[in-house]
């Protein structure tokens, strides 16, 4: 079998085409890798706290509260547990909003960055309404509160 003049050439820029399309995602994106998120802590919750510390420590926080987050779910929810007690003893509310976004009210500098940075799509907010602002927050956190522990 003969080839035809120009034939391998054409074989090879298709080769090449291919080779090229197919590995874009890995040197469009791929090859530089992506800036840490920034994560701002600096809210005036955070700061009028005389000891700046999570329900847990920051190196569990960091990488394990969606599975802590999933636990408060389950436990409230299915079996009514609303008290968490901390490792050392501290006992808090098993809240995302009355909790976790009392501190961190600044969802979108701290919960969203590092989301977007990991391409993680959590489903906390599907619940949780992220449009109520921080004052309309606070309100419904003091009015929980007091429904909690009985006006006290």
């Amino acid at each position: 079998m003969k080839i035809k003049p120009g034939t391998i050439m054409g074989v090879c820029t298709g080769l090449a085409v291919f080779i090229l399309i197919a590995a874009f995602p890995f040197w469009y994106g791929g090859l530089k890798p992506k800036a840490a998120p920034d994560i701002d802590l600096n809210t005036p919750e955070i700061n009028a706290l005389t000891e700046k510390q999570c329900v847990t420590s920051t190196e569990y926080m960091k990488t394990e509260h969606m599975k802590l987050l999933n636990q408060w779910r389950n436990d409230v929810v299915r079996n009514g547990s609303r008290t968490y007690i901390a490792p050392d003893g501290r006992q808090f509310d098993k809240s995302l909003t009355r909790t976790c976004l009392a501190c961190h009210s600044n969802k979108e500098q701290f919960c969203t960055r590092c989301h977007n940075y990991s391409g993680a799509n959590p489903r906390c907010w599907d619940c949780h309404s992220e449009t109520a602002s921080a004052a309309a927050r606070k309100a419904i956190i003091l009015k929980e509160k007091v429904n909690l522990h009985g006006g006290h």
